[in-house]
Formats: structure tokens, C-alpha cells, sequence
């Protein structure tokens, strides 16, 4: 991952993973704007619900937060045992992550068209993490690494979902929120793996070369 690139990813991930950690676990779930949207359209949110809900944030913002740290050629390169534990890590909490939020995802504000959004998102987050494990376990590590940054680029979902919230409250308005939602169901992670796509793509030489220091 080219530095500049590297750095903005970084900031913003370690940004949202703070934000997410004094909404949920500091002020509360139940006071952010996400919750407060799905209980103004009637939703019934129970224990359990809750619970997933605690579960997804925390691990989910794990992945967020130490993904950039994996991804960095200088730092793997630096210690690669201590790459394998933090991918470890990694990989539990997206476990967690990805199941949790296949549950959320049928709870999902807008009905079956945002269920589907962000299960397939769900899905695919541990699609491309499985391959990625099978391929590092193959000892094919140039394959592994344009894995994870698929794989990566759709836990950056957390970041570009909330961007995209503000961007269509500003220009659609509350009063069209659900609306929203569904939308950015799709349009928080679909951009995001075809530019991973275009990236792993267009710097294969130089991403082999990167794995082979």
C-alpha cells in the first residue's frame, strides 16, 4: 500500500474505531444516531439485539483499527511473528464480526433491499478472509496479501458508510433517512472492493515484489 494512501486509511480507520468506542461502550448504543433512527421507525430492539449489536462494534472495530498495521510491507517486514499474532487477532474478531453482523443485517433499517446489502457484505467480509487464510496457509503469500486487501477494503465499510450517511443527510434530508440507508447499504462497500480490485490489479508486480522482502 503506497505510504500517502496508507496513512490517510490508517487515520481515518483509528478515527472511526475511537468514534465507535465512546458511542457504544462510553455514552451508550441506545444515544447514538443509529439506534435512534431505527426506534423512530418503530423498530423493537431486544436484549439479544443489543448484545449482537456489542459484540459487532467492539470486534468489528478491532479489524478496523489494526488492518492498516497488517497491510504495511515495512512493518510485517519488521517482525513477521508479530504480523501472524496481530492477523490472529484479526481474524477472531472478523470471525465475530461477520457472523454478528449477518444477524444485524436481517434487523437492518429499510426492509429486505438493505438485508440483503449489507448480508452479502457480511458474507463476502469472510469470503475473502477465508480465501486469504487458505492461501497464506499454501505458503502463497503474494496471493494471500491481495486477499487481505479485498478483504480489508470491505472492513473500511465501518469508515465509508458514515461518510456516505452525512453526505446523503446533508443533501436528502432526515426526512428521507430510510431511503438513504438503503442505498448506502450497497454504496458503503461496493466502490470500496472495486477499487481494491483496480489497486491489487494494477500493483501486482510491485505487491509480489513487496512479500518476497
Amino acid at each position: 500500500m503506497k505510504r500517502f494512501a496508507w496513512i490517510i486509511v490508517t487515520i481515518l480507520a483509528l478515527s472511526i474505531s475511537g468514534y465507535a468506542v465512546v458511542q457504544y461502550f462510553i455514552l451508550g448504543a441506545n444515544k447514538s444516531g443509529f439506534i435512534l433512527a431505527k426506534v423512530s421507525f418503530g423498530d423493537v430492539l431486544n436484549q439479544l439485539w443489543y448484545i449482537i449489536l456489542y459484540i459487532h462494534a467492539f470486534t468489528s472495530l478491532i479489524t478496523l483499527a489494526i488492518g492498516p498495521f497488517l497491510l504495511s510491507s515495512k512493518i510485517r517486514i519488521k517482525n513477521k511473528e508479530r504480523h501472524k499474532r496481530i492477523g490472529k487477532v484479526y481474524y477472531l474478531c472478523l470471525l465475530f464480526g461477520g457472523f454478528t453482523g449477518l444477524y444485524l443485517a436481517f434487523e437492518a433499517t429499510g426492509g429486505i433491499i438493505s438485508t440483503l446489502g449489507f448480508g452479502f457484505l457480511s458474507i463476502f467480509w469472510l469470503v475473502t478472509a477465508g480465501i486469504a487464510l487458505v492461501k497464506i496457509k499454501k505458503g502463497q503469500v503474494h496471493h494471500h496479501r491481495r486477499w487481505m486487501i479485498r478483504n480489508y477494503s470491505l472492513t473500511f465499510a465501518a469508515v465509508t458508510l458514515r461518510f456516505w450517511l452525512l453526505i446523503f443527510v446533508l443533501i436528502a434530508g432526515i426526512d428521507n433517512y430510510e431511503t438513504s440507508y438503503i442505498i448506502i447499504s450497497w454504496l458503503c462497500w461496493i466502490p470500496n472492493i472495486l477499487i481494491a480490485e483496480f489497486y491489487v490489479n494494477k500493483s501486482g508486480k510491485s505487491l509480489e515484489e513487496s512479500v518476497k522482502l
